[in-house]
């Protein structure tokens, strides 16, 4: 499945639903503050101490300030065509501010301009010619062409825990990994919907969704994934995305196609590169 970035739409001067949001959250805080003996009024309006009871905060009530649109194009439909599939996230950029610019710049037409990898030296001479030509490919564009996340893939489902999307390919292969700075962020998946990047660079430009399900939160993810944003219009799709049949592993297995989805173990292990 391929996905194609629409650009990142600001909402910071847009009331959306995220008053009420917002309502929600400061009641929340005082209800909190005052089990703990400390005076609301005032520490509503301090940043520093109010950040440090966010970690108490869910991902439904953390506040929206932009979004962006993916656009999921090869899921089954119930007329045997392929559709062309939409998704909408709520970035969470008080709460994620270094993560949520990465993906910005994604969806972007400019793109994230990353630097090229190192050249590689290979023992082989047809090996080491190829691995040239990748580089000087790289290096040709890499001051005028940003990474984006079209034509990237959705390269793993594992049913009611994740789905990983955004592994880029082609031209972009021999770009340097963003590194996701987690900073204080303490939000959790705890809904269907949320949306995270693994810390550090090992994720590669991949994000992922936690679906929910008959999950009850992610623990894999809280440790190793900084929350970045939910899914604010189009949880249909990540349904459906849950639910696509895989191949369960190498071998010929494809007990995906009954019904049944793959588990951690028989999901693809490579990295999201």
């Amino acid at each position: 499945m391929r996905l194609r970035s629409v650009d990142a739409v600001s909402l910071a001067s847009s009331r959306m639903a995220g008053e009420e949001a917002e309502q929600e959250r400061r009641s929340f805080l005082r209800k909190a503050l005052s089990a703990a003996g400390l005076s609301a009024s005032v520490i509503l309006n301090s940043p520093t101490l109010a950040s440090a009871v966010d970690g108490n905060i869910s991902s439904s009530t953390a506040k929206v300030t932009s979004k962006i649109t993916i656009q999921l194009k090869g899921l089954p439909s119930d007329t045997d065509e392929f559709s062309e599939d939409i998704i909408t996230i709520g970035l969470f950029g008080d709460d994620a501010p270094q993560p949520v610019s990465i993906l910005q710049k994604l969806v972007s037409s400019d793109g994230y301009f990353a630097k090229c990898k190192p050249k590689e030296s290979r023992t082989l001479q047809r090996e080491q010619l190829e691995a040239n030509k990748v580089y000087n490919s790289c290096m040709d564009t890499q001051d005028t062409k940003g990474v984006t996340y079209d034509l990237s893939i959705v390269w793993r489902i594992v049913k009611d825990e994740r789905i990983d999307l955004g592994a880029v390919s082609g031209k972009y292969i021999a770009r340097e990994s963003p590194f996701f700075e987690g900073g204080n962020n303490q939000l959790k998946h705890d809904i269907e919907g949320v949306v995270s990047v693994r810390k550090g660079s090992d994720g590669a430009f991949c994000f992922s969704i936690y679906p929910g399900g008959q999950k009850q939160g992610n623990v894999e993810l809280d440790e190793d994934y900084i929350v970045v944003g939910r899914v604010i219009d189009g949880m249909d799709v990540v349904r459906k995305l849950n639910n696509v049949p895989v191949v369960q592993s190498a071998g010929i297995n494809y007990k995906g196609f009954s019904g049944n989805a793959s588990s951690k173990r028989s999901a693809p292990s490579r990295a999201c590169r």
